[in-house]
């Protein structure tokens, strides 16, 4: 049995203001018969929103998506799949909503990613450009899509349509095919199955801000305090993007999630305190 290790940061980077939210939900690991047949319930949620249409809209986006994304998966049942896309759908449809009672709200939108850690492994959904990464054995990966511009540059790069250089300097770079925005959903990527969680494992959610480090940077970070915890790595890679001081950098938010194993005498108490029911918390 796993319990999970942790930790938010951010920073506001070049701007005044801040648009991005994290939430970290903890909840029971079966709330439900169904679920406890399957062994599907999650024991915790992570989510990041990062928003856009201005200093007001893009706050308020962000949090109301984050949110409402929360209250809904946990008052969810059903497999963490269908209580990931449930979620999904009513933060889209909150958007929707504040935008038709205040249309001065118009153009207000926010990314999404959101992790469901259960039995089974890590479930995710996301919409937009803030990047999933799994951390493993010195490595990392992005585990979710890009909906930004950025992959179709790249592409070209790939197909000799243009440079690199020209690529990474294009001011659509950054530019969202999709968005939760209270319409239809351009693009949603969605986990097809459970990724089971090795030890030493990190999974990373982080608004786009964090991508001013290169990837090998971000790895090289990770590695070098992985061993210190959750709270450690994310406080390292926030530095990391203040250190750069970039003009222009975006706000940088990180929610780094570890999984730590619980010494058997600890998951056979908390089975007798919960009547053979545990809980991560």
């Amino acid at each position: 049995m796993s319990a999970f290790e942790h930790a938010s940061r951010a920073t506001k980077g070049a701007r005044s203001y801040q648009e991005d939210t994290a939430l970290f939900w903890s909840g029971p690991e079966v709330a439900h018969s169904e679920r406890a047949a399957n062994g599907d319930g999650a024991t915790v949620l992570a989510v990041l929103a990062d928003g856009m249409g201005g200093h007001a809209g893009g706050a308020l986006a962000s949090r109301m998506a984050c949110e409402t994304f929360v209250k809904a998966y946990a008052g969810q049942d059903g497999s963490n799949r269908e209580r990931l896309v449930e979620a999904l759908t009513a933060a889209n449809q909150a958007i929707a909503d504040t935008v038709d009672a205040d249309p001065m709200l118009a153009g207000m939108g926010s990314t999404l990613v959101a992790v469901a850690f259960g039995a089974e492994g890590i479930e995710w959904v996301s919409v937009g450009d803030s990047p999933l990464m799994l951390y493993r054995r010195g490595e990392i990966a992005l585990l979710n899509e890009d909906h930004s511009l950025a992959p179709e540059l790249d592409r070209l790069v790939a197909a000799g349509a243009i440079s690199p250089e020209d690529a990474k300097r294009d001011p659509r770079r950054h530019m969202l095919r999709s968005a939760v925005t209270g319409d239809d959903i351009d693009l949603v990527d969605l986990s097809r199955r459970p990724l089971r969680i090795e030890p030493g494992d990190y999974i990373i959610l982080a608004s786009d801000g964090l991508q001013t480090l290169e990837p090998a940077e971000i790895e090289r970070i990770v590695a070098a305090y992985a061993e210190d915890g959750a709270v450690a790595v994310a406080n390292a890679l926030i530095r990391a993007v203040e250190g750069l001081k970039d003009p222009h950098q975006d706000n940088a938010t990180v929610i780094a999630v570890r999984s730590v194993p619980q010494p058997a005498h600890e998951t056979a108490a908390a089975e007798r305190a919960d009547g053979g029911r545990t809980e991560d918390r």
